[in-house]
């Protein structure tokens, strides 16, 4: 997940085992297929409309700039279609995928388009999955918080909208950062939660959680 850029991403922790707390289903009414593909409607346009001009430019995550944080994008995207399936993951390298190709961004979509499908499937979210053995439904709320969060960071980086992520989104969200918020503040994959102010929306509020200031601009 590497959701503060710190390097030692809650994804890494599922492929090897390091510490991270677990917890359950939080009992939504909507399937982790589902939320996925409303974050991913909201993500292909920021995605598109990444400039090349900007690969080199920072993000709210402070030790990624836009290319390093596309290719995390990436590997979360790839990684975690693997954990859907039940399979071994891996993420102790992160590919160059943008550097391999001018066509980048129709693959990251056909990716994520993926992804989607993955968590959709029969039985993806049932049970445990990593060399945690994770819950799930867990695992899969992981990757919806690194393609709404992240995908709003590429957004504030490269002076895009990024309209409001979807409530069902948000709610799901704000129980999976519930769960994994202690262990991820201990070690650092969360930065240091910023005030919210007192009329933040709950996404706002979500960004701050994770360490984000939500007026942030390059």
């Amino acid at each position: 997940m590497d959701i503060d850029g710190s390097g030692s991403g809650i994804d890494r922790a599922i492929g090897s085992g390091d510490g991270i707390g677990t917890g359950g289903d939080r009992g939504s009414a909507y399937g982790i297929g589902d939320l996925l593909g409303r974050a991913r409607e909201r993500a292909e346009p920021v995605l598109r409309g990444i400039p090349d001009a900007a690969l080199a430019g920072p993000t709210p995550c402070a030790e990624y700039d836009v290319k390093a944080l596309v290719n995390h994008v990436f590997q979360v995207v790839v990684q975690f279609q693997r954990l859907a399936a039940k399979e071994a993951s891996d993420f102790g390298e992160t590919p160059d995928r943008v550097g391999a190709g001018p066509d980048w961004r129709a693959r990251l979509v056909a990716e994520t388009d993926r992804l989607v499908a993955a968590w959709s499937a029969p039985g993806a979210e049932e049970g445990t999955t990593g060399a945690m053995d994770m819950p799930a439904r867990l695992v899969g709320s992981m990757a919806l918080l690194d393609l709404t969060v992240h995908v709003w960071d590429l957004a504030r980086a490269t002076g895009q909208e990024f309209p409001e992520a979807d409530e069902a989104v948000v709610a799901e969200l704000a129980g999976a950062v519930a769960v994994l918020e202690p262990t991820a503040r201990r070690t650092g994959v969360f930065g240091e939660a910023v005030a919210a102010a007192e009329d933040a929306s709950p996404f706002e509020r979500l960004l701050a959680r994770t360490g984000r200031d939500p007026h942030w601009k390059v």
